[in-house]
């Protein structure tokens, strides 16, 4: 690994978060890895790292990061992935001036399909497993733009037998963590659903889960814009101006009844991310079959911005609106600085009301 990093050279770093420094590294001078460094003065420790050894070590599926290989030797503790050219999500959306509008509606659909397919797989594994920290920033892209989920460390097995949750300490990143979940401790895998929900939000509208440099009725994402998800006229006009012209007026509101789904209060009202990824399929071939209508009519006239043409299929499964019981939202549950999920933010402890302490893990993975 030394030598693959050059000896951990400073110019070789990709990023770093809670878990420790990623490096680009070479090995045989042609294959390309990433090469994770546990920080043994940080937040994670030998239980991070042993999870994700478990876990990716007998989980494969394309939309799962692939795990080479680790080193355990002496008090070093390394993770070595496949390299993700394209860096994460997070980047693409966020932090590269210009680059957010180079991803395309069908690109943010395409990644949102990709990213519920890994989801899937680990809820359907044999011993389910949860996610617990679904973010932008842990959806990493590769050089075609397909996408996998990274960062295991705080994946946890899921409930056996009659068992309806796992209790644990709260752990993960402030605006995506579902509030039950933040409130008592008790994990399912609607908790992941509940993150999928925040960052296909974050796809459709092109904002961050929570934003301080906006107004401050507009900070907390979700309690801003759940309430407009099933108001048609009022989601196109707070969809993201970059993709313009680029979905019809159906299929978008029918991607955001589903966040709208996802982001429910109560979690039995979520979907499963099987009904999740149905769903974005079915999405994905509409939108091929416009791009296929828009090819052969050369002067468009056959396509109208927000208008699926020749369509009249309504939105499956459109939720009632829930009751919102006794949970409340993260963002009104607890007080924090908003840190941007930027890979060089420092880790915050955080105390939940309940007395659950919470660690805010802006554990990013490798980033160019």
């Amino acid at each position: 690994m030394a030598l693959a990093t050059k000896y951990f050279r400073p110019d070789f770093i990709l990023g770093e978060g809670g878990f420790g420094v990623v490096y680009k590294g070479v090995i045989d001078e042609s294959t390309y890895v990433a090469i994770k460094e546990l920080n043994p003065e940080g937040l994670q420790g030998d239980r991070e790292w042993l999870a994700e050894v478990n876990y990716l070590g007998q989980l494969s599926h394309s939309n799962l990061v692939k795990l080479i290989g680790y080193c355990c030797e002496d008090e070093h503790r390394l993770l070595v992935y496949e390299y993700m050219a394209s860096g994460s999500l997070e980047k693409h959306l966020f932090r590269t001036p210009g680059v957010g509008c180079t991803l395309t509606w069908s690109k943010r659909m395409k990644i949102a399909l990709d990213a519920a397919k890994g989801l899937a797989v680990l809820h359907g594994a044999e011993r389910s497993v949860i996610y617990r920290d679904f973010k932008t920033s842990n959806i990493l892209l590769d050089a075609d733009f397909n996408a996998k989920l990274s960062d295991f460390g705080l994946a946890k097995d899921g409930p056996m037998g009659d068992q309806t949750h796992v209790s644990t300490r709260v752990m993960g990143t402030y605006g995506y963590a579902a509030p039950e979940y933040v409130m008592t401790g008790h994990l399912t895998a609607r908790s992941d659903v509940y993150g999928f929900g925040v960052v296909l939000l974050e796809l459709l509208l092109g904002r961050r889960a929570l934003d301080k440099s906006r107004p401050s009725r507009e900070h907390n994402l979700v309690e801003w814009a759940r309430p407009l998800l099933n108001q048609n006229k009022k989601i196109l006009r707070i969809l993201d101006p970059r993709m313009d012209g680029q979905y019809s007026s159906r299929t978008a509101m029918k991607v955001a009844n589903l966040a709208y789904q996802c982001l429910s209060q109560n979690p039995k009202g979520r979907p499963l991310m099987s009904g999740v990824v149905e769903l974005l399929e079915s999405v994905q071939s509409k939108d091929n079959d416009i791009d296929e209508s828009m090819f052969h009519n050369n002067n468009h006239k056959g396509v109208t911005l927000y208008e699926d043409p020749g369509r009249s299929h309504s939105a499956k499964g459109r939720s009632k609106r829930e009751g919102e019981g006794s949970c409340r939202s993260v963002g009104s549950e607890v007080s924090v600085e908003q840190h941007g999920s930027n890979a060089s933010s420092p880790e915050h402890h955080h105390r939940q009301p309940g007395g659950l302490p919470n660690v805010v893990s802006n554990a990013n993975s490798h980033q160019p």
